[in-house]
């Protein structure tokens, strides 16, 4: 028998789904007896290892719930709130799997006194994404519900955990190198690299970009926007000798830099360039359709999450894989060729 293959691996074979499979496994009602079969014979031939006391905990005490946990600071109203639009392919994956999901906002206060997600306290669900970084204590104390996790756009070495990201390093690298290309020295990058380990990730591709190149990383090129609760500053602190190009660690910031610039008499891009990461742009927002940035490619990022996780679910203890997905670079018209 093969232990590695699931009831997903089985329901993807034969295009029902994974509730289907466990319903005709366990001889439950709800599934044609020709289908019943078919189910059966595949897992059969797939050396599926069923027992009748997993498939039975599968469909009997399963709730078909997922809790999607995520802090209030990336869904703020007031901003753009990217994670929306990850949650709205979480709930695309899950759909297909028969799964629902559950979205519970953790407020600052909640992460300040070690409060846990009702949710995961309340054992609620059948499995729990983490959507954007919580501290190593939090995630920890999550984990200790014994509940399935899975870690999205983030991943913390300390925590035993299945995570899946975009390639921050290489989509920043690729970032840089553009302004490179087109003839920038002076590059500053935007982000407080302590704040997450997207952001780390994405100014490390900025470094390594600037050594390749034989370019010197200035330490007043690495300029601060998060206060000390990861909130966006008014305003970011820019450098008495003014760098000609900025790599922002997400598109928000981005947005938030040219407005900035722009009341300062600085045009994007004749005077300045600037470039940003996520492809996600705010509604009528004017400057959207000229940034040049990396396109995350969020539904595949959200189907693997989704995967991980329902692999858990059926019995698979977490691999502490983490899937490094490939973003895609946009180029747009945001950065000046200053070489002519």
């Amino acid at each position: 028998m093969n232990k590695n293959v699931t009831m997903k691996n089985i329901a993807d074979a034969l295009g029902v789904s994974t509730v289907t499979v466990s319903k005709a496994l366990s001889d439950k009602d709800g599934v044609g007896e020709q289908l019943r079969r078919s189910i059966k014979q595949k897992a059969d031939e797939m050396g599926y290892c069923h027992s009748v006391s997993k498939a039975k905990s599968v469909s009997d005490n399963s709730k078909f719930n997922i809790g999607v946990i995520v802090a209030s600071n990336y869904v703020d109203p007031d901003s753009y709130a990217f994670y929306l639009k990850v949650y709205h392919y979480i709930i695309l994956a899950l759909t297909k799997c028969n799964y629902s999901g559950i979205m519970e906002i953790v407020t600052d206060d909640m992460r300040e006194k070690m409060t846990m997600p009702v949710v995961a306290a309340e054992r609620k669900v059948d499995g729990i994404i983490i959507l954007g970084q919580f501290s190593t204590a939090y995630v920890q104390k999550i984990k200790g519900t014994g509940i399935p996790l899975v870690l999205l756009d983030f991943y913390d070495g300390e925590v035993e955990a299945d995570s899946v990201v975009t390639d921050n390093v290489y989509g920043a690298y690729r970032l840089t190198e553009y302004c490179i290309d087109k003839g920038h020295k002076k590059i500053a990058f935007v982000g407080s690299i302590h704040a997450t380990a997207s952001i780390l990730d994405r100014y490390l591709g900025y470094y390594r970009a600037m050594l390749v190149h034989d370019i010197e990383p200035r330490a007043d090129y690495v300029l601060e926007d998060r206060d000390e609760n990861c909130l966006f500053k008014s305003e970011i602190a820019l450098p008495e000798d003014m760098p000609t190009a900025f790599v922002c660690n997400c598109d928000e910031l981005a947005y938030l830099l040219i407005e900035q610039l722009r009341n300062k008499g600085l045009r994007v891009p004749e005077d300045v360039s600037v470039v940003g990461f996520d492809n996600y742009t705010f509604i009528g927002h004017l400057t959207y359709q000229k940034l040049t940035t990396v396109a995350v490619n969020v539904e595949v990022m959200a189907d693997e999450a989704v995967s991980l996780l329902i692999r858990q679910i059926e019995g698979g203890a977490p691999s502490n894989v983490r899937k490094v997905i490939d973003g895609t670079l946009l180029i747009r018209d945001s950065v000046k060729d200053i070489r002519k």
